[in-house]
């Protein structure tokens, strides 16, 4: 079966030009001209990936991300002709997968929709794993995270990367090579995603504490310092 893809933009222009773009591309493209509408298809017959307008009638596009968060983790690209860097982190903490800028590069957008849809498909590592220290625990299969009993909701992007270090506890992990492993990013394109993201997971798995177990490697990257650290698989 194809990909199918979901493109809700209420400029009858730029909704053509993506879906011919993706149609082109071999995906199965359903689309809609404002947020209400993009929810009903949604819901209707649920996609693998959402390109997401901003500024749309009815339903604009935050209102539209919030509900499908509500509902699905299926990966949502924002598209606005807002280029400011607090409009991407507003997207990012709201839960989009990332944030292309209108006019966009046609093979930008679609290495894009590709990355967001690698990471999605990555999972968790292994049915059934968990992992668990002094600080926290982590059930992969059912995605749930808990530090010292205390439930902690994780968005998609935030619980890969809470993967991947507990998954090199104690471990240098560099910019690059988290790009690598949580955005399946070899060529840089998600690059500033990665301090934000690290700092948003800080920040949720501090608390109340105020600690986090998280630290900055200075010019070399982060690493998750672990005490007495166990996996097992339950």
């Amino acid at each position: 079966m194809s990909t199918r893809a979901l493109v809700v933009d209420d400029d009858a222009d730029v909704r053509g030009l993506v879906v011919e773009l993706l149609s082109r591309a071999g995906y199965t493209v359903a689309e809609a001209p404002d947020g209400r509408a993009g929810v009903r298809e949604l819901f209707a017959s649920p996609p693998d990936v959402v390109l997401l307008d901003v500024n749309m009638p009815e339903l604009d596009g935050w209102q539209a991300l919030e509900r499908i968060r509500d509902v699905s983790e299926v990966p949502v690209i924002m598209l606005t002709a807002r280029a400011g860097e607090l409009e991407k982190v507003r997207a990012l903490k709201a839960g989009a997968d990332d944030y292309v800028t209108k006019p966009f590069g046609r093979q930008e957008l679609l290495a894009r929709v590709e990355a967001v849809l690698r990471r999605s498909r990555a999972g968790p590592r292994e049915a059934h794993e968990t992992y668990a220290d002094e600080y926290l625990s982590v059930d992969f299969a059912q995605r749930s995270v808990s530090v010292r009993g205390r439930e902690v909701s994780l968005t998609p992007t935030e619980f890969r990367l809470l993967t991947t270090f507990v998954g090199n506890p104690n471990q240098v992990l560099s910019r690059d090579q988290l790009l690598e492993l949580v955005w399946n990013d070899t060529s840089g394109v998600a690059g500033d995603q990665v301090k934000l993201y690290v700092g948003y997971l800080r920040r949720k798995l501090a608390g109340e504490v105020g600690k986090t177990p998280i630290e900055t490697v200075r010019g070399f990257g982060y690493r998750y310092k672990a005490d007495r650290s166990r996996k097992g698989k339950g």
